[in-house]
Formats: C-alpha cells, structure tokens, sequence
C-alpha cells in the first residue's frame, strides 16, 4: 500500500480532533451531574412539582457556574455549545412542525380585499392544498387564473394598493404580478422566521434548532426540555397582535343575552306551538325589567332543569353587575364551552338581534386563572371595520415585573404617537366610567379602568400572571408581531423519564452489539479478525467525533444507525479477508495475497457501499427528525468503515506481517467451513419462483384486505405513551377510552403496564384548549388504573414521586401534514429505486443486472409488507406503519442491494476472466459459492446487531428492528435466488432471440 505514513499520520490525527470534539461532551455531562446532584439536595422528592422545581434549581446552578473554567480554560458555556447533541427522544423536549400561513399573508398584502375573485381563489387554494404537491401560493395562482372572466391580480381592489406602493401597477399582467407576490411571501415568511427565533432565543432552552423546511410556509422547532405544550403554543401560534379596545358595560349587554337565549331555544332545539307564544310572552316582558330582575330570572331559569336555556346552561352572568353595572366582565363560562357560545353569538339570527349600541361590537374572552378554567366575556366597543380604540405598533418595549402589591405583571412603554395615544383613551375612559381591555390575539388579557387621563408613555398588564406566564408575555410582545397567523400542525413532546429510558436502552444494545460483532470476527478471522476490531473502535470513534464536529444530533434511530453501521462495516472486512483467503488458495505468498485481496475486493466495496448511501442519502432528504438523524449517522458511518475497512485494517495487517509473521486469516474451527463449496443454485430457481410467488401473493391479499396499521405519521391523529403502576388490559382500557373519546386504540407497548393510546378526537380543530381537554378525558377514563393520590397535573407532566406514572410522550400529527408525509414517504421509495436502478446500470452496463437488483429489491419490500400486514394484530410489539418503518424499508433496500452487488461483481469479474469459454450458468453458480461465505458471515454478524437492538434498544424502535430483521433475512435469500436468476434468465432469453434472428436470417 503506498502513502502508508501519510494514512497513519491522517488516521491518528483524525483520531485525535474526534477526541477533541468529544471532549467538550463530557465537560458538559460532568458539569450536569455535579448540577442534578446538588438540586437533588436541595429540593427533596416529597415537594409538590419537585421534578419542576429540580430542573429551575439546575438551570439556576449551571447559569451561575457557566463561565467558570472546568479544564484547560474551558467554560461549562463553551463546551455546552461544542457538545454532541442528543435529539429530543434522548433528552427529553419538544419538537414542532409550525405553518404560517399564506392565506393570511396574501390578505395583508391586498389590504383585505374583498374582490370576490380574489376570495374566491383564495378558498379554492386551501382546498386544493389538501392533495396538492404545489406550495399555497402557487395554487392560488392557478386557481385565480382559472376562474372566468378578466381577473387581473394588479388591480386596485387586489395588489395595486399602498400597501405594495411602486412594486405593483395597473398595467402588469398576471405573470407579472407574480414573482413580486412571490417575493413578499417569501419576505414575510423570513420576517416570521426572525421573529419565532427572537422568541425561542428567550424561551430558556438550550440549545434550541429552528430551521425552514422545503415546503416554503413550514418551520421546524426543536426545544430540548420544553414539556409544556401550552406554554410553547402561546410562544409559537401568538402573532402577538396587541390591541386596546373601551369596553362595553355589563348591564348594557345583559338584556341583549337575554334575548340571545330565548331565541337560541327555536333555534337549539325547536319547541312546540304552545313553548313559542309562551316564550315570546316571556321575551317581551324582560325588556322593561331592571338589571336586578333580569339577573334573578336568569339564575331561576338555569336552576330549572325542565326549562330548555342553550345559552344559560353554559354561561352564567357576572355577580358584580348587580352593584356596579359598569364593569367590564359580563359574565362567566368554562374555557371549553366557549367555542359553542361564540358560534351562537355568530348566528345571523343573533347577530340581527344586536341594539344599535352593541351593533359593532366584540364579544371576547379573558384568560383562565391558575388551577382554573373558567374565563370572562367582555363586549369591546368598536366600529364598522373592527378598528380598536389604539393598536400595538406605538409599544417601543415589554418586561415582566409586579405590581404595588408584588404581583406578577408586564409592563409597556410606549413610543412615536403611543403616549399621545393612550393619554386620550384613558381620559375618555375616566369620563365615561368604562375599562380599557388590553387584549393579544383576540385574547383579553386585563381591563383596567381609569380615574384620570395617564401620561407619561407606559402602562402596566396586570391579571391572574405566574412569573413565567408574565415573562412569556413579555417576551412575545417584545419579539414583535409576526406578519400572519401561525399554526402548530405536528407536534412530538418527549418527558425528560423517557428519554433518560432511552439513553440507557440505546447504551445498552449498543454494548452488547459491539462486543458480540468483535468476539464473533476474532472467533472466524483469529488474529486478523483482531485488528478488523481495532479498526472497528477507531470507526466508532470517528463517527462520535464526526457528529460531534458538525453539530449533529444524536437519536434513538442515529444511535440504531451507528450500530446498524457496525454490523454493516464489519462487511468490508470480510469481503476483504475472503478475497485474501482465495488468494492464499491459489498458491500466492502471504505478501502477495493480502496485496490482491484488498485489490480485488475494492470493487465490490465501494458498489455495496455506494448503494446503501444512496438510499441512506434519500432518507435524509425526504425524512424529517429522528430519520434524518439514524440517515445521518447511516451515511457518516458508511464513510468511515470505508476509510477504516480499507486503510486503517491494511496499515495493522501489513504491519504484523512485514518481518515475516504468518497471520491466518481463520482459525481452526472455520478454516474448513464453505471450502471447496459447490451448489448448483441456478437449477433450483424455478423452486425458488414458486415460494416468492406464493409469499407475494399471500402479502398483497393480505395487504388488500387486511391492510397496514398506518400510524399517525399516515392517518393524522394523536399519541400518547401511558404507564401505569400495575399491568393493565389494553382492551378493557380501549373501551373506557371510546366511551369518553369516540374513537380510540389502545396497545400494550413495551411492558404490561404501559400502553400507546390513538385518538382522533377533535384532530381537526385548533383551538388550544382542545390538548388540554382530550388530556382531561384520558385522566377520566384513565382514573381507576391510577394512583388515588395521583393528581392532573402529575398525570401530564408523566410522574408522581419516583414512579413515573401518567404520559411519559405525545404527538400529534394534523391531517395536511400527515398526507404530505405519506407523499414524502412514497416519492423516497420510488426514488430510491429508480436511483438504484441508473447506477447499477451506470456500473455494469447492461439493463438485466439492473432488473434483477429492482426485482429483488420489490420482492424484499413487498415480503416485509405482507409480513406486517398479517401480524400486527397479534405481534406483542407496536407494528404501525410510520416514518420509522419507511426508514426500515429504505434500508432493507440498501442491504439488499449490498448483497446483490457483492454477487454481481463477482459475476462481472468472471465473465471477464473466462469470456465466452464458460457457460454462463456456470460462471453464475461460481460467483454464488465463491460469495456464500461473505454473504451468510455479513448476514450473521448483521443479524446479531439487530436482535440486541431488538431485545434490548427500548419499545419505540421494536418495530423498526423487525423490519430490518425480516429485510435481512429475506434481502440475503433474494440476492441469491431472486436478483441473480431473474438477470440470468433476462440474458438467456435475449440470447435465444439473437440465436433465432441468426438461423432465420435469409442466406446470399
């Protein structure tokens, strides 16, 4: 080998840097533990939310020590930001798919507009995007351009207003139009981008990721640690539109409800002739009452139970109006009713019901105070356009703080017009006796009134605040207003048990897989097989220090990836000491042999290679999270056990060998075993052909009429992972579910006592009140296999003491993302085939090689399909068809691909050897036996790896090593008796139809 001092130098400086890198990842883990250990002793496990105060103490703890030097002049900050990072199954957290949404973008740029044209398309867009690959913005092009007549996108009613000023004219045409609304899109699109980064930056997480997705309204946001999903909605999904509206007096707005009530019983529920007149008598006779007799009548009506009251049974009047009829709250409801009681106040028959006074105005809700969920109605006072009294653009600055009686609080300057502003609203305010209400995103936050008019330029948000909701309010508003509304569309949250489980899992068959694969290579190479294990832990190496260079994140699958890599780089070795062996065969000297072994070899390495990285490249490309990590430590290690495989193994062989030590390449229980091996495989294909048919057609009836047990990455919906204290049946438990929830699965996953509950409910409503109350049925439905002690609040946050009890892990997946991602999923199959197929053809240039590694390849994916289609209803493992399992199949298709060129290779080196002077079945059979020992040693050593991730690696990747298991299993029969026999008889048959041209060929 030449160059061998600059590979060594290479090797161990390499080897060096990855230490490097690796270093700062234990500089932090120490600061961390010193950080638990000392929150540990000073909040005993016996305090109320002592998980949650815990990890306040360690934030505190690791803040105070962050720039102390803990070795060689490294802060816990500088190795912090230089760790390997652990993805969020690993560590615990939240990880978010938001969309901006465009339809509110294009409104803004048309200032509203109310072209019917324009309205129209936008609708149609929405609609369409529900099976469109096309972005939002596109569709609404084409389904403007689509409607009849002459729609011109520049017209004053659309885009050629003030808003766009000089960037739109009336002269442009449509396709002129376009890139400049493109460009705005785009515009706003990174203004939000800035914006969620300005908010997340403050949310107190470390190491937090936020970046853009290939569909150009979509944004992913990782937050390590973040568990609350509320507190991440109101951070993400606020646009932080900040209003001040004067309010409407309570007694003023009583009588309307009244009236609301009475005809809302036509409405609601029909009454008979007698009810109406009754009724109507009734209605006629509140509107002389006094306040006072309208609340006594109302509070008679709803403690009557035969009486029907649609509005009463869910809302109830404000106590306080009856001594101050101004106040600004009219009355009360549970957070959960409010969506019923606005779509009763939206009713065109209510609407029309409004005085002339109230005709304009805004029904709104407060805010739910703390352990509560009750909120407040206010009527805003507003006009024709819904313009309020004063808008947040004048706010200069926001911060969190408390009022004169230490509460906490949020305290506003403001700046340009603003204290003008507000120092006339408050002195109208103070004239007429009505309340300010500061409301954020439709929400009223407080409603304060004044005795006088206040200047200065500041004011002061004061309500039912814990510090932290204070300081996220702060924080939003000093953020800045994003361009457009914001949805949370797909959402995973990982507690911190969890993820701890699932370092410890992931160490685990890690360890094991590794130790196995080493004594199984020195058990079958001996002394060689040694130093392919030196090599093996300098791969290792150089993938953690890889990952930890380039800022990578680390995963359950990265990590089933890197151990999937283990099993997959030992066959480089093998490929390479079975070669040397040949060699050694046929006579050649030690020097020489191990000199052409690796020669030889090289060939069929790098094609086998070449293929899985291709479809590990796919993956990544097409996958989102925790598959980008496992394509991502995939494709590193693929490199390095190319690299290790090839250099660093030749660089310890030829160093044993160069003062004339014999080094066997087997030991004295395999130095026998495949030799002088010699099957006719060939003769039995057509065998063959029958069991695959027979298993392919088994597969597709049962995929047609069994089906798959898509998961919600597929269908939409939610998951949530429950433990309990004690086993529980997860079929008793499913129908205490359907019963609260309508729709609802329940599967043991992992251990007895934990199940992976599936729901629908609600799935397509976005209202952020709807988690909380799904949340609120599972702990219902869940109560009699609970502790008694245990609370709501632990049920959620998935712990009461040390045990771990209640939701450990959720996600939601909405129903547009949830197409997209089987779009995606699709296209990255299909594309890995047709990637596949252009480079085998590239490589050995006819098109029956390349027919032969697809066809092998279908048959692989169609078997491991038919095999999840029939079993996942009985398997006692979770078997749902998600991104994980496409991952599965995009490297079942590697590894079948890797055998299958192995084989062709040595096909192609035959047929070059002996040419036209050997049949080619002969040549076929001989490449199969010369290989059989390489494919049967990969297979095994790669098996091992996967059944001590299987048995070992944690319930969430059960599913995907199956796959894998039965992918390996199967790839390794197909590239024997699919792949090679489909292109020989391809070849055959092409050679027996130039055989017949020749004979039928007229002779001169």
């Amino acid at each position: 080998m030449q160059n061998k001092g600059l590979i060594r130098v290479f090797a161990i400086l390499f080897g060096l840097v990855s230490l490097y890198q690796l270093s700062f990842t234990y500089f932090t883990n120490k600061a961390e533990d010193e950080a638990s250990a000392y929150a540990e002793r000073q909040v005993s496990n016996t305090v109320e939310d002592y998980v949650d105060r815990r990890g306040e103490v360690e934030r505190r703890y690791l803040d105070s020590v962050g720039n102390n030097p803990i070795a060689l002049g490294i802060t816990y900050n500088d190795a912090k930001a230089k760790e390997l990072n652990k993805g969020l199954d690993l560590k615990g957290g939240m990880n978010a798919i938001l969309e901006i949404s465009v339809a509110d973008i294009l409104r803004g740029l048309s200032n509203n507009s109310t072209d019917p044209a324009f309205n129209q398309a936008l609708d149609q867009a929405a609609e369409a995007q529900k099976d469109s690959q096309n972005s939002f913005l596109e569709d609404f092009f084409d389904a403007f351009e689509a409607l009849p007549g002459d729609n011109k996108l520049a017209s004053p009613d659309i885009f050629a207003n003030t808003t766009l000023g000089e960037k739109v004219n009336f002269n442009m045409s449509n396709a002129d139009v376009e890139p400049v609304i493109k460009k705005e899109v785009d515009e706003s699109i990174k203004s939000a981008f800035e914006v969620l980064r300005n908010r997340i930056d403050k949310f107190g997480v470390t190491q937090p990721n936020i970046q853009r997705l290939d569909n150009q309204s979509r944004i992913l946001i990782e937050l390590p640690g973040a568990t609350d999903i509320e507190r991440v909605k109101f951070q993400l999904e606020s646009t932080a539109q900040l209003e001040f509206y004067k309010t409407h007096y309570a007694a003023n707005v009583a009588p309307y409800l009244f009236e609301v009530n009475t005809v809302l019983k036509d409405l609601v529920a029909p009454a008979t002739s007698e009810e109406v007149e009754e009724t109507t008598a009734d209605s006629t006779e509140t509107k002389d009452d006094s306040i006072e007799e309208l609340l006594a009548s109302e509070d008679d009506s709803v403690s009557t139970g035969s009486q029907n009251n649609p509005l009463f049974e869910l809302f109830s009047f404000n106590p306080a109006i009856q001594q101050y009829g101004q106040a600004a709250v009219i009355g009360y409801a549970q957070a959960k009713d409010t969506a019923t009681i606005n779509s009763y106040l939206s009713k065109p028959e209510i609407v029309r019901l409004r005085p002339q006074d109230l005709r304009y105005a805004k029904f709104r809700w407060g805010t739910a105070e703390e352990e509560s969920s009750v909120v407040g109605l206010y009527a805003l006072q507003s006009d024709r356009s819904g313009t309020p009294a004063m808008d947040g653009d004048v706010v200069q600055d926001s911060r969190q703080q408390y009022t004169q009686s230490g509460l906490p609080s949020v305290g506003i300057d403001f700046e340009g017009q603003g204290p003008g502003k507000w120092a006339k609203l408050t002195g109208e305010v103070a004239n007429e006796g009505s309340a300010i209400a500061i409301v954020l995103d439709d929400v009223v936050y407080s409603a304060a009134t004044a005795k006088a008019e206040i200047t200065g330029g500041a004011t002061e948000i004061s309500g039912s605040f814990t510090v932290t909701q204070a300081q996220d309010l702060a924080n939003v508003l000093k953020a800045g207003k994003l361009p457009a509304s914001a949805k949370i569309i797909s959402y995973d949250v990982v507690g911190p048990s969890l993820g701890q489980e699932a370092i410890n899992s992931g160490l685990i068959s890690f360890v094991l897989a590794l130790v196995l694969v080493l004594l199984w290579m020195v058990f079958y190479y001996g002394k060689a097989g040694l130093f392919a294990d030196i090599a093996l832990a300098v791969n290792i190496l150089f993938i953690f220090g890889i990952l930890a260079g380039l800022g990578a994140v680390l995963t359950l699958p990265g990590i089933a990836g890197i151990v999937l890599t283990i099993g997959m780089s030992v066959d480089a070795n093998v490929l390479i000491f079975e070669r040397i062996k040949e060699e050694l065969a046929k006579g050649k000297s030690q020097k020489d042999a191990i000199k052409d072994g690796f020669s030889n070899a090289l060939s069929s390495i790098l094609d086998a290679n070449i293929t899985t990285f291709l479809t590990a490249l796919i993956l990544f490309l097409f996958g989102t999270g925790p598959i980008q990590g496992f394509a991502t430590t995939l494709m590193i290690g693929i490199a390095t056990s190319l690299f290790t495989a090839i250099f660093v193994t030749r660089l310890f062989i030829d160093g044993y060998g160069k003062n004339g030590k014999s080094l066997m390449f087997s030991t004295a229980a395999t130095r026998n075993l495949f030799t002088n091996f010699n099957k006719d495989f060939l003769a039995k294909r057509k065998i063959a052909y029958v069991i695959s048919g027979i298993l392919i057609i088994v597969s597709l009836i049962s995929l047609f009429t069994n089906g798959l047990d898509q998961g919600v990455d597929f269908v939409g919906g939610r998951n949530y992972t429950v433990r309990f204290e004690q086993p529980v049946n997860a079929s008793e438990v499913e129908s205490k579910l359907v019963a609260e929830l309508e729709s609802a699965q329940a599967k043991t996953y992992g251990e007895s006592n934990q199940l992976k509950i599936t729901t629908k409910y609600r799935i397509n409503e976005e209202a952020s009140e709807v988690d909380d109350d799904i949340q609120q049925k599972l702990f219902t439905a869940l109560g009699s296999y609970l502790p008694s002690d245990l609370t709501y609040s632990q049920f959620v946050k998935g712990g009461s003491s040390e045990a771990k009890i209640g939701i450990l892990e959720y996600n939601k997946v909405g129903p547009t993302i949830a197409d997209d991602i089987k779009k995606d999923s699709f296209w990255a199959v299909l594309g890995s085939l047709v990637v596949v197929f252009l480079y085998i053809l590239l490589r050995f240039r006819r098109w029956q090689f390349s027919l032969g590694a697809v066809a092998a390849v279908f048959h692989d994916v169609l078997i491991v399909l038919g095999i999840f289609s029939l079993t996942y209803k009985f398997m006692p493992f979770n078997m749902e068809v998600d991104q994980s399992f496409i991952a599965a199949i995009l490297t079942v298709i590697g590894y079948s691909l890797n055998d299958t060129v192995v084989v062709f290779d040595r096909i192609r080196e035959f047929m070059k050897e002996y040419g036209p002077t050997r049949k080619m079945d002969l040549i076929i059979n001989q490449a199969i036996n010369s290989t059989i020992s390489r494919t049967l040693n990969t297979s095994m050593t790669t098996l091992i790896v996967l059944l001590a991730i299987f048995i070992f690696g944690g319930a969430s990747i059960m599913g995907f090593m199956f796959a894998l298991i039965v992918g390996v299993v199967v790839g390794t029969y197909s590239s024997i008796f699919i792949a090679t026999p489909v292109m020989y008889d391809t070849i055959q048959k092409k050679a027996l139809k130039q055989e017949v041209e020749v004979e039928e060929e007229p002779v001169a």
